[in-house]
C-alpha cells in the first residue's frame, strides 16, 4: 500500500501555516518534540518515543569469525526494519527507497563514524570476534524515523553488556550472567541525528518534521553530531543548494539542542560557575513554636541543679574493685586500732588467693 497523498487543501494549509512560523502541534521552527527513553529487562533492549514515533532497538552478539581485511577488529551490523504495524504505507518482505536510505545513515552515523571500540571486541586475533548486531524496529511512524532511530540504537548500545570469557591456549569459555559479571562496550561518542527538513526551494525551514510535514518538503537535511561539536555525517536529499555558512549554522543549531537534551550549558551559562547541591534531601519536621521560652527555662533550670556525681570505682586488689560510700575498706591501721581497743586482734589464716580471718582474743596471742 502506498502513502496517501495530501489534496492541495491540506497542502496550502500546510504551507500557509509554515510561512507564518506555525506548526500543527504547536511547537516553534526549532522546536523538537518531548523524547522519552524506556529500558527493558535485558541489556540491550531500548525503546524511544519522538513524540507518536516509536522505536524499538535490541543489541545482541555472538562470536564469529574475523573479516579478512581486519583480523583484529569486531564487527558490528546494523538492521532497522519497517513493518505495517507502524504505518500502511510500509509492505513486508520488500526493499523500498526508504528503507535503504535509513539503513545507510543509521550505518554512517554510528558504524562509520567510530563511536565503538572495535578492537576491544577481539578475542582471538584471526579466529574469534564479537559480532554487535543492533535490530531497530519502528513501531509507530509519525515523521523523522532517521532521528528516533539513532537515538534508540546508541541508547540500546550504551545499555548493552556482553558476557565475559576467558582465554586458556585455543579455548575460549563464555560465561554466563550468574558466573561472571558482563563487561559493557567501550564507546568514545555516542553521535546523534538532527533532521532538518526544507519548504519552498529552502526559504523556509523546520526542525523535527511530523509526518504530514514530511509530505510537503522539497528537501531533508540529516546532520549525525555528538556533544563535543563534531559532524559524525551529513545526509543530503531534494537537491536544495545549501552554501558552507548555512551548514555551519545548522550544525550549531543541532549541536545546541544535543547539549540541551544531555543536559548541558551552552552560551553564556557555559561560563558561570557551577552550583550543586551535595546535601541529601531532608522530610520537614513540623516544631511546636508556642512554648519556647517556658521549656528553655525548664533546660536551664534541670542544668544548674546539677547531677548526681557517682564515686570513680577504687580497685582493692587485683580483680576487685568497689563503687559508693561504706563499703569501702582497706584493712588499715585504723580498723586495726578499733579492734585491739576492744579486746581483739584479727588473724589471717590460709595461703593463695583465698585467705580466711578470724578473730581470736588478745591473750592467745600473748602467750
Amino acid at each position: 500500500m502506498r502513502e496517501t497523498p495530501l489534496s492541495n487543501c491540506e497542502r496550502l494549509f500546510l504551507l500557509k501555516a509554515i510561512e507564518s512560523k506555525k506548526r500543527l502541534d504547536g511547537r516553534q521552527t526549532y522546536d523538537y518534540r518531548s523524547i522519552k527513553i524506556s529500558f527493558g529487562t535485558d541489556y540491550g533492549c531500548c525503546s524511544v518515543n519522538l513524540g507518536k514515533t516509536r522505536v524499538l532497538a535490541q543489541v545482541s552478539c555472538e562470536l564469529v569469525p574475523p573479516k579478512d581485511s581486519r583480523p583484529t577488529e569486531g564487527i558490528i551490523f546494523l538492521n532497522l526494519e519497517l513493518s505495517p504495524m507502524a504505518s500502511p504505507a510500509f509492505q513486508t518482505n520488500r526493499q523500498s527507497e526508504l528503507l535503504v536510505t535509513l539503513n545507510r545513515q543509521l550505518e554512517r552515523c554510528l558504524r562509520n563514524s567510530r563511536c565503538i571500540d572495535t578492537e576491544s571486541l577481539c578475542v582471538v586475533s584471526g579466529e574469534k570476534v564479537w559480532q554487535i548486531r543492533v535490530d531497530v524496529h519502528v513501531l509507530n511512524h509519525d515523521g523523522n524515523l532517521m532521528d528516533a532511530a539513532s537515538i534508540a540504537a546508541i541508547s540500546a548500545l550504551c545499555h548493552f553488556k556482553r558476557p565475559d570469557v576467558a582465554i586458556q591456549g585455543r579455548d575460549v569459555t563464555v560465561f554466563g550472567p550468574a558466573e561472571r559479571d558482563p563487561v559493557p562496550l567501550s564507546i568514545y561518542h555516542m553521535p546523534v541525528c538532527v533532521s532538518f527538513a526544507f519548504f519552498q526551494q529552502g526559504t523556509y525551514l523546520l526542525v523535527d518534521p511530523c509526518e504530514k510535514e514530511e509530505l510537503i518538503m522539497d528537501g531533508l537535511l540529516v546532520m549525525a553530531m555528538n556533544k563535543h561539536r563534531e559532524i559524525c555525517s551529513i545526509q543530503s536529499s531534494g537537491g536544495i543548494m545549501l552554501l558552507k555558512e548555512q551548514v555551519l549554522l545548522l550544525s550549531v543549531s543541532g549541536t545546541i539542542w544535543i547539549l540541551r537534551k544531555e543536559g548541558g550549558k551552552f552560551g553564556f551559562v557555559e561560563s558561570m560557575p557551577k552550583e550543586r547541591i551535595t546535601a541529601l534531601k531532608r522530610e520537614e519536621s513540623l516544631v511546636e513554636m508556642t512554648d519556647v521560652q517556658e521549656t528553655a527555662d525548664q533546660i536551664i533550670s534541670k542544668a544548674a541543679a546539677g547531677h548526681e556525681v557517682v564515686p570513680s570505682p577504687v580497685i582493692v586488689a587485683t580483680g576487685t574493685g568497689q563503687v559508693g560510700e561504706g563499703l569501702q575498706n582497706t584493712w588499715g591501721l585504723d580498723e586495726e586500732d578499733e579492734e585491739e581497743e576492744s579486746g581483739t586482734k584479727v588473724e589471717k589464716r590460709g595461703t593463695g588467693s583465698k585467705s580466711e580471718y578470724a578473730c581470736l582474743p588478745v591473750s592467745v596471742f600473748l602467750h
